[in-house]
């Protein structure tokens, strides 16, 4: 009885197996699933924060700077001062000799003198005259009024040469060149006996460069499709290349409120410098603050189509590619920041190739 069980349910497994291998065959090539396949992956443009700063280069720059130039042509005399020294405003930095101004200077004061001779012989003229022509017919009108012009003609010329004269020794001041204000020589191109001057070839370079370095500029330029999106109410943070670990804070101090040639916009932040230890030129990264509520539209790296001509993502339309320029942000976390006819929650092929043309099927 136990051998006759065993036997029928080999029999019934035996049949089972048989129907299952029976199956008939697809042949038509067609898959039985409904799901839509595409061998190409397919995301989304995402429209967020990239992050709440936009990091930038930077360069710090002197407070303020002057190149020092003369202004009559003469001889150096004396530089008293060198690159290094230590400036304090009205402070000598070179002297000139020029004889020509000192003869004119000498020429305008003689003429001065004579003129005010001639004024003061004029009025006493005319005063007499005057006197005189109380008794009726001892003096014409016609010579009381002579004098009387001839007496306001001096007087004019006196105040003329008195204007020639301080006219005169304006240009004489120039021939000693003073500090306008506190600073560090930090140039010096002139030594004594050289001939300078406006017109001299010694003048293309400057004299000597004067730079107040107690405190400086951290210049910045910020590209124009952050401009409006900029925090003016927080502080920048910024590291120097030189001085790495070192983290600084500090307000933007002022912005151009104009966009350059290359199309940015600089801001400046006011740098304390009393320890010397910063110098004009060094470079810095610079971190800018950015409004909470700017946001971006943002793709991964791999869906950016690069080539030296042009940028662009593969959209997906209608199930078929269409190739749309870009402009390429800032890059963050394998994401890139577009810019362009795209919109947020767009299809596009995230692996994107050269090999992608205009109206392929994507899907």
């Amino acid at each position: 009885m136990k051998y006759n069980s065993i036997l029928l349910l080999f029999i019934v497994l035996s049949f089972a197996a048989c129907t299952e291998r029976q199956k008939p065959v697809d042949m038509t090539g067609k898959s039985t699933s409904t799901k839509t396949t595409s061998k190409y992956e397919i995301g989304q443009v995402v429209e967020k924060p990239l992050s709440g700063y936009v990091k930038l280069p930077g360069q710090l720059r002197p407070f303020e700077e002057v190149n020092i130039y003369a202004r009559v042509n003469g001889f150096v005399q004396q530089v008293p001062v060198d690159r290094g020294s230590i400036i304090r405003k009205g402070q000598v930095l070179l002297t000139l000799e020029a004889p020509e101004i000192e003869s004119q200077a000498q020429a305008a004061m003689s003429k001065y003198m004579q003129a005010q001779e001639n004024a003061v012989a004029s009025k006493e003229k005319y005063g007499r005259l005057k006197e005189a022509a109380k008794e009726e017919g001892a003096v014409a009108p016609l010579d009381l009024d002579n004098a009387l012009s001839r007496m306001k003609a001096d007087e004019a010329m006196v105040m003329s040469e008195k204007s020639n004269v301080a006219s005169i020794n304006n240009i004489k001041s120039y021939l000693t060149v003073t500090a306008p204000f506190d600073g560090i020589i930090t140039q010096r191109n002139v030594s004594a006996g050289a001939l300078v001057g406006p017109g001299s070839k010694a003048n293309d370079q400057p004299l000597l460069v004067l730079q107040y370095l107690q405190k400086l500029r951290l210049e910045v330029f910020i590209p124009e499709v952050y401009v409006d999106k900029v925090d003016l109410k927080s502080p920048v943070h910024f590291t120097f290349n030189s001085i790495p670990g070192k983290e600084n804070k500090a307000m933007i101090s002022r912005s151009a409120n104009a966009l350059s040639s290359l199309r940015s916009e600089a801001i400046e932040i006011d740098v304390n410098n009393t320890t010397q230890q910063l110098k004009p030129g060094m470079y810095a990264e610079v971190k800018i603050p950015l409004l909470s509520n700017a946001s971006s539209l943002l793709v991964p790296n791999s869906a950016i189509v690069r080539s030296t001509e042009r940028q662009y993502v593969i959209v997906v339309k209608d199930g078929n590619a269409v190739i749309t320029d870009i402009k390429e942000g800032l890059s963050a976390n394998n994401f890139t920041e577009i810019f362009g006819n795209v919109h947020a929650d767009d299809e596009i092929v995230l692996h994107a190739t050269d090999e992608i043309k205009e109206g392929t099927k994507i899907k």
